[in-house]
């Protein structure tokens, strides 16, 4: 039988300390969710305040010409350059309030903050029109059924199903209250279908314009005709001349297909990069951007009054907790800068001459750079933007995988995507480019690319195949 017994095993763990998982939960956090988190701890921990010193991130510029080429008008100037400025001790990101208010105002400048919904647009319209009763109920439950791009969702049968039993109605009267719903603005709104949205625009046009009298046969009628641009079939079907179907298109055209987005749009979201790359007199340039860093100080005074005694237990943890955070977010400052700089090194043709330089480059590459785990590289670029002078990037943007050459050199997907995007651009329109066609050309620049590879990139682009393409060009002719 067996029985119990103890014994001792002696055994090495990895253990991740509190410090170490608070490190690691700020590296990943985006800038907008980062300083949400320190104005929260503010709240809860006396021995943190919002520190209002002025000051700039920091700013570097990182030497490159041993590792890119240059081009020749710029073969002096290849790097990239350290000037550290102000991370304190104590302190962390500067900016000219605690929580950038400059910025926050300018943005909501021109956010568009009223808030207003297309139902509440409606219901804004109903009140104000002579309504009874009866119909005001009917034209409520008609506009709840409304979707936010402007059309109806739900039957005629269903929505008088919804008024019972305090209002016992037939389809056939809820029909003539949605025409006095389909009357209001945006024009185009309540209708059952895109045609009948059209079809609502159109007649609030003088009958006299010219190609009204097609454009509603269009509407009604024709309109796969007109997405799938067989413009000799309706030509023909409607027996119109050549100068009444151009009108009739450019009215059908000027429709709006989601009349309800014009109202309930939501505000522009816009995306505040975490570093920013400039050139300079010396190469490229990486900074900080100052207002995305939670600004952020010991209390001095609440710390200086902690004594030994046991009553301050608390107040020592919440010390403690506090300088954990600003040992962490230094960190992530440092770490940040290291990875963003890294990047800058390697992607330096693409800065200067664009996508079709682009180097491969994966997470190892710079975490073998920055003396990093892969896995650290991954939570400093993920959710982190990068403004640079060809646009604002995702720093995973920058990453991409490898088509091994022929003379042995890597190409990136990325640049291999660029080429075929230019190819196509530059094609002849009565002669597109095949995907076999594109594979050879691009083996001819040493980029050895199957077929399917090709059609893999051309498709996750939104590039039509070649003979969409010609048949596309002939339509237009």
């Amino acid at each position: 039988m067996l029985k119990p017994s103890l014994q001792l095993k002696l055994g090495q763990q990895l253990t991740m300390t509190p410090q170490l998982q608070q490190a690691i939960r700020l590296l990943q956090l985006p800038s907008l969710e980062l300083q949400a988190h320190i104005r929260e701890l503010l709240e809860t921990n006396v021995m943190l305040e919002p520190d209002e010193a002025e000051g700039t991130g920091t700013f570097e510029v990182v030497v490159t010409a041993a590792e890119q080429p240059k081009p020749p008008e710029r073969a002096a100037e290849s790097t990239v350059e350290v000037l550290e400025e102000g991370w304190g001790d104590q302190s962390v990101g500067p900016a000219e309030t605690p929580w950038s208010g400059d910025e926050d105002e300018r943005q909501q400048e021109y956010a568009d903050e009223s808030g207003q919904s297309l139902q509440d647009h409606l219901l804004w319209q109903l009140e104000l029109a002579s309504l009874a009763p009866r119909e005001l109920a009917v034209a409520r439950a008609i506009v709840d059924a409304i979707s936010d791009d402007g059309y109806l969702t739900e039957s005629l049968a269903e929505i008088a199903h919804t008024l019972r039993p305090e209002l016992e109605c037939s389809a056939e009267e809820v029909h003539g209250v949605l025409a006095r719903v389909q009357a209001l603005d945006p024009p185009g709104v309540g209708a059952r279908s895109v045609a009948e949205c059209i079809e609502l625009q159109l007649r609030q046009l003088d009958p006299a314009t010219p190609g009204f009298g097609t454009a509603l046969q269009i509407a009604r009628q024709h309109l796969e005709l007109v997405a799938g641009r067989e413009l000799t079939l309706l030509r023909r079907e409607l027996r119109a001349t050549e100068e009444e179907l151009d009108a009739a298109l450019a009215l059908v055209r000027s429709c709006h297909p989601r009349p309800g987005a014009t109202v309930s749009a939501g505000s522009a979201q816009y995306v505040v990069p975490d570093v920013f790359v400039r050139r300079t007199e010396h190469g490229w340039g990486v900074e900080i951007n100052p207002a995305t860093l939670p600004r952020v100080r010991l209390n001095q005074g609440y710390a200086s009054l902690i004594g030994r005694n046991a009553s301050h237990a608390s107040m020592r943890a919440q010390l403690q907790e506090a300088r954990w955070l600003l040992k962490s977010l230094e960190i992530r400052h440092e770490t940040l800068m290291k990875v963003a700089r890294s990047i800058v090194e390697r992607q330096t043709a693409f800065l200067e001459q664009g996508e079709e330089h682009m180097r491969p480059m994966i997470l190892k590459d710079i975490a073998e750079a920055v003396a990093m785990h892969e896995s650290t590289v991954s939570r400093v670029t993920s959710g982190k933007y990068m403004h640079t002078p060809r646009g604002v990037f995702e720093l995973r943007y920058f990453f991409s995988s490898q088509v091994e050459g022929a003379d042995g050199s890597g190409t990136s997907s990325t640049a291999i995507r660029a080429k075929i995007r230019k190819l196509v651009k530059e094609e002849d329109a009565d002669a597109p480019l095949s995907d076999g066609r594109i594979a050879e050309l691009l083996s001819v620049e040493g980029i050895p690319v199957a077929r399917r590879t090709v059609a893999k990139y051309r498709e996750a682009m939104g590039i039509a195949a070649s003979n969409e393409r010609r048949r596309a060009g002939l339509k237009q002719m």
